[in-house]
C-alpha cells in the first residue's frame, strides 16, 4: 500500500452558508481550540477572516460584516481572486500566529 505524505488539516468546518456569491464558513482549529469565520464575497472580491470567541461564534457567522465593521477591519482592501485560492491557503498555511482581526 502506498503511503501518503498529506497531513490532515487541523481545521474542522462547523457551519457553512452561501447566498448571492457570499460564502461564510465557521472553522474550529482542533489543536488550538480557536474559532475562525472566513468570508469570501465573490461579487466584490473581498475575503477576510474573523476570530470568534465560543460564545459569539454563531453571531459572527450570521453577521460577519457587522463584526468586521465593529472591529474596524478594512475588509474591502483584503481581496483574493476566489474562495478556492483562500481555501488553498488555509490548508497549507501555518496557523500558529493570531488570525486576522
Amino acid at each position: 500500500m502506498a503511503s501518503s505524505n498529506v497531513t490532515p488539516s487541523p481545521y474542522r468546518e462547523l457551519a457553512h452558508r452561501v447566498n448571492d456569491g457570499l460564502e461564510v464558513i465557521l472553522f474550529w482549529h482542533e489543536r488550538t481550540d480557536e474559532l475562525i469565520v472566513t468570508i469570501s464575497d465573490e461579487p466584490s472580491g473581498a475575503y477576510f477572516e474573523l476570530a470568534a470567541a465560543p460564545e459569539q461564534a454563531l453571531d459572527v457567522f450570521n453577521h460577519p460584516y457587522a463584526h468586521a465593521a465593529f472591529r474596524g477591519l478594512p475588509y474591502a482592501e483584503k481581496s483574493l481572486a476566489s474562495w478556492a485560492e483562500a481555501a488553498s491557503r488555509v490548508t497549507t498555511t501555518d496557523r500558529t500566529e493570531e488570525p486576522t482581526r
